[in-house]
């Protein structure tokens, strides 16, 4: 029987990376529909961006990415619009810090790896499938 413990290993760290696209995506996605929100209540605080950070998995551990949701403390955007019910008292709203052009982007090179881990998947399973056939 052929050693496929190369073959398992790589497949492992393929869904670890799907695993952690994922959560990339509904990180993006969550920001892109939360872009335009804007506080109901006077001077509220608007949506933070969030991030998802993931720790490094070492080749040898059990391929589970540890990961978490932050949010981004960069300083958000203030428009003058005094008859929004979240202006303050000088009349600005505070709104979220998502740029949407960036979120586009980084939402496309997410989804990009994602598919090419689909695509590495298939290509091991081919193998494999060769490598059995092969050996009978």
């Amino acid at each position: 029987m052929p050693d496929t413990s190369a073959l398992n290993s790589a497949a492992g760290a393929l869904a670890a990376g799907r695993q952690v696209q994922s959560g990339r995506i509904r990180a993006i996605s969550e920001n892109l529909a939360n872009a335009d929100s804007v506080p109901t209540t006077p001077g509220g605080a608007p949506y933070a961006r969030k991030i998802a950070v993931f720790a490094p998995v070492a080749a040898d551990s059990p391929r589970d990415p540890v990961g978490r949701i932050a949010r981004d403390t960069t300083g958000f955007r203030t428009r003058y619009d005094p008859t929004s019910p979240g202006a303050d008292s000088t009349g600005y709203v505070r709104l979220p810090n998502v740029n949407v052009a960036v979120e586009s982007a980084d939402l496309q090179r997410v989804v990009r790896n994602y598919e090419l881990s689909l695509s590495a998947s298939a290509s091991i399973k081919t193998l494999a499938q060769a490598t059995i056939n092969l050996i009978s």
